[in-house]
Order: C-alpha cells, then sequence, then structure tokens
C-alpha cells in the first residue's frame, strides 16, 4: 500500500545504529521522522487509507505505539484506547500476561473502554517476535471486541512475528519490513 516514495523517503530517514542498546542488534531509530512534519503526515495518511471504514478504535500498545496511533485514531475520528504496562493505569484494570524470552510481562487496558463487538486496530511500531502484540490481541478478545487489523511501521521479518498474529484473521500492514 505504502508508495514506493514513501518507503524510500522512510529508508533514507530512518537512522540506523549498529550495536544498539547491545552488540549484534541494528537499531532502527524512527525519531528522525518527527523532525519532519510532512514525513509524519504522510506516513499517518498511509496508516488511514489501510483502516478507513474498517476499524471502530484504535489500541496502541506502550509507549511506541501511541506516536502514530493516537494521530491515526483523530484522523479515522475514532477513540484511541492505551495498552499498557501492568501498574500503569487506575483500576478497574482488564490483564493479559504473556512470556518474554526471560520471564514474563503483563499489559492492562482500562475495563469498559473497549466496547463489545467493536473492530480493533492494534498499533505498534515495530513488529519483532509478536509476542506483545498477540498478547494485546488477547486482551481485546477478552472484552468481546474483534481484532481486524494489525499496524506497524516496521516489521522485522527474520523474527517471524506475523506467524503469532496469523490465528487471529485479522489484516497485517507494515509500511517498512527489514
Amino acid at each position: 500500500m505504502a508508495s514506493e516514495e514513501l518507503i524510500k523517503r522512510l529508508n533514507e530517514t530512518i537512522e540506523n545504529i549498529p550495536d544498539f542498546p547491545i552488540d549484534g542488534i541494528q537499531f532502527k531509530d524512527i525519531s528522525t521522522i518527527f523532525l519532519d512534519h510532512q514525513l509524519y503526515k504522510d506516513v499517518i495518511e498511509d496508516f488511514v487509507q489501510f483502516s478507513k471504514g474498517k476499524i471502530d478504535a484504535v489500541c496502541g500498545i506502550e509507549s511506541r505505539g501511541y506516536l502514530f496511533g493516537i494521530a491515526i485514531a483523530s484522523a479515522l475520528e475514532v477513540p484511541f484506547i492505551l495498552i499498557r504496562k501492568a501498574g500503569k493505569l487506575p483500576p478497574p484494570v482488564i490483564s493479559e500476561s504473556y512470556d518474554l524470552e526471560y520471564g514474563s510481562a503483563v499489559i492492562e487496558t482500562r475495563h469498559g473502554q473497549i466496547k463489545k463487538g467493536q473492530r480493533i486496530l492494534i498499533h505498534d511500531d515495530l513488529l519483532a517476535t509478536g509476542g506483545t502484540t498477540e498478547a494485546a490481541a488477547k486482551l481485546v478478545e477478552k472484552q468481546g471486541a474483534n481484532v481486524s487489523q494489525f499496524s506497524f511501521l516496521i516489521g522485522l521479518k527474520a523474527l517471524r512475528g506475523e506467524e503469532k498474529l496469523k490465528k487471529f484473521d485479522a489484516e497485517i500492514y507494515r509500511i517498512l519490513e527489514y
């Protein structure tokens, strides 16, 4: 869906930082996108075109899922719902735990903000292994809503995160794939 020009501009803008945060990792610094208001607007418009008329609300995953998710929701004139790490939202909350490489984690959303039957877009900046996004989808389903779409600025193909999301029978979109 993204134009070749948008992909080219993003690839020229996003900085590749070798060996950060640990040796062997090629960190993609997306903060440079926010220095170019037109590029940011074009990214939002691309996401909006993917979701227009297909969703009732956007759920953004803490914290970088908020960077684009709030603007997507605003442009689509639908609610934006926070998905946060455990203990960051006031009660009552709905929780979902998931496994990490070493241990586990919990994400939460406020009870009652996701409505039964809503078509939900789950947005985050990056799809890596898919664990957090899978947990977010389970959190949405616990509340009787439907995960209709997933969107990401970047997908890391080698980490196969998309495999964990296929069971939700939702559209999966990423502008860039590495």
